[in-house]
């Protein structure tokens, strides 16, 4: 429970920044009504105003925010404490190892499919070959089981990237539209280009509304799957630290010769060559 607490807090800091994000805008008109209100024929904006003015920029930009609201749910269940290291697995299959009952441990592994037992099953399927060749399979399967799930977040951070370019596009495209009064008139006036200099910037503003959000989250959950990758590795170790000490005792103890490495082995049969090929006489060749 204590590891839920800072995905919970996150989660309602993160509905809340999103939901201060979309309301900038009704806070920036209500808080410039009372100046408005001095002037005369001031325009007072409202939100309904803002999404029709958006156009189908906004619109987009909107099936962005909802896209991200999604997946921030989604990794926030998913990429978790409990989730990648289900409770109790470490413990069955280590005691499984203990008693040398590898195949069980693997099922064990398989029933319970998470990131964790993904890393022992790939240990599990080289203990024939000693700690080393494990230790290597594991290794290997963490980092293409990180790879995957950064994968799986970086389209928060595609979101986050695309969005203020949607709404520098969109203000782009409504800036070629004010300006274009310019052929319809020759010196047209201000206050005829300023509604147009106006719905040309709300796609920014809509655009960076979700870049806060949509970042934020990326960063929190990058940093949260390289933290859940180390534990999740070590326990790993510790879960195979009974069969290291068990492949590192010596040959004389267990009875069986200690396999050594290739290039061990290549090196103790070039000497065993040489100390084996006849030597000349000393005045000369053998004839």
């Amino acid at each position: 429970m204590d590891r839920s607490k800072p995905l919970l807090k996150f989660a309602w800091m993160s509905l809340v920044c999103f939901s201060i994000s979309l309301a900038t805008p009704v806070i920036c008109s209500a808080a410039d009504e009372p100046a408005g209100a001095e002037g005369t024929g001031a325009a007072k904006i409202d939100l309904r105003q803002l999404v029709d003015d958006a156009g189908a920029i906004g619109i987009i930009i909107a099936v962005l925010s909802v896209a991200m609201v999604a997946l921030i749910v989604e990794h926030i269940i998913s990429i978790r404490s409990n989730a990648l290291m289900p409770p109790g697995l470490a413990e069955e299959v280590h005691s499984l190892i203990i008693q040398q009952q590898y195949r069980s441990a693997d099922s064990v592994c398989k029933s319970n499919p998470s990131f964790l037992s993904y890393i022992l099953s790939a240990g599990l399927a080289e203990v024939q070959m000693g700690y080393g060749a494990v230790e290597k399979a594991m290794e290997d399967a963490a980092m293409q089981q990180s790879a995957r799930l950064n994968r799986k977040i970086e389209y928060l951070s595609v979101i986050g990237t695309l969005s203020p370019m949607l709404g520098l596009l969109g203000t782009v495209w409504g800036m070629i539209l004010a300006f274009s009064e310019f052929t319809a008139k020759a010196n047209p006036d201000v206050a005829e280009l300023a509604p147009g200099i106006s719905k040309a910037l709300i796609t920014t503003l809509f655009g960076l509304s979700v870049t806060v959000p949509a970042l934020a989250s990326f960063a929190f959950f990058r940093n949260r799957i390289d933290e859940l990758v180390a534990q999740s590795s070590l326990l790993a170790e510790h879960v195979f630290a009974d069969f290291k000490h068990s492949m590192a005792i010596p040959a004389k103890q267990t009875g069986k010769p200690l396999r050594k490495r290739p290039e061990e082995e290549l090196a103790q049969r070039i000497a065993t060559q040489q100390a084996t090929r006849p030597t000349p006489p000393p005045g000369g060749e053998v004839t």
